[in-house]
Parts: structure tokens; C-alpha cells; sequence
């Protein structure tokens, strides 16, 4: 009896199959949790340059312009790019982001990552909006936009 072991052509073509199968469902996965993991390290960054503001303002009796006053111009979110801060305090005029009901989002001031996209609106319900890393609700909320 002459007996060959190996795999055949066809067997190689079905475990090829397999592996692009299971590559093909792991990539989404592993996306997802490394945007999820970015996500909760911008919530982590923006809680902690939120206090940073608030020091600032204990010591100097006012909120800083920009984050390089703070000394945090160079900070950037986890998808490479800088925060967004604006001081809106008594600032009527200029425009202000608001949530699905069109209510302003703070009163103090914006400071929000553009998330994973690097798009965003004025508008948290925009679809460019939805992944945006922000503080809302003069600071009572820190999180996603879609979550606000």
C-alpha cells in the first residue's frame, strides 16, 4: 500500500478560504477596539485639560485664549491632531456647538477632540460630528457626541 501524505490542492484552496475568512472578520474587531481604546484616552486627555483650565483660572482670575497659554499647544488627540479649544465665555456672537435639541453645549468654553474621522460641525448631531470626543454641559459630560 503506497499511502502519500500532504495536502491536496483542493484542501490548500479550502484553508486559504478559511484564513481570508477569519482575517476578513478579526480586522473590523481589532478596528474597533482600537477606536474604542482612542475614544476613552481622548475622554481621559480632554478630563484632564479640563482641570489644567480650571487651575488656570483659579491662579490668573481668567480662562486661557488657546491651549498654548496653557502650555498645551502641542497636545494632540490619539488620532494625531490638535484638541479644540475656544473661550465662549460673554461671547454671544460667535457660534457655538449644540446638541440634537439645538441647545448650546457649554457656556464657558469648547474643548473637543474631531475623533477618529478628523470631521466636525457646530451641529453634535451631524454625521461628521457623531465620533467627536467632546465636554459638554459646562463640563458635567466628557464623551462621545453620539452619547451626549
Amino acid at each position: 500500500m503506497n499511502h502519500q501524505r500532504g495536502l491536496t490542492p483542493v484542501n490548500l484552496l479550502l484553508l486559504l478560504v478559511l484564513i481570508v475568512v477569519a482575517v476578513a472578520v478579526a480586522i473590523p474587531i481589532y478596528t474597533g477596539f482600537i477606536n474604542k481604546a482612542r475614544s476613552i484616552q481622548a475622554v481621559s486627555e480632554i478630563t484632564g485639560l479640563k482641570y489644567e483650565i480650571l487651575m488656570y483660572e483659579i491662579q490668573t482670575g481668567h480662562r486661557p485664549a488657546t491651549l498654548a497659554e496653557l502650555g498645551k499647544g502641542h497636545v494632540t488627540d490619539p488620532w494625531g491632531r490638535p484638541y479644540h479649544y475656544r473661550n465662549i465665555a460673554g461671547k454671544t456672537e460667535e457660534p457655538r456647538r449644540k446638541d440634537r435639541l439645538r441647545t448650546p453645549l457649554n457656556s464657558d468654553y469648547d474643548l473637543y477632540s474631531a475623533g477618529m474621522d478628523g470631521g466636525s460641525s457646530l451641529d453634535l448631531a451631524a454625521t461628521v460630528s457623531l465620533d467627536d470626543v467632546v465636554r459638554g454641559h459646562d463640563g458635567a459630560y466628557v464623551g462621545l457626541a453620539s452619547e451626549y
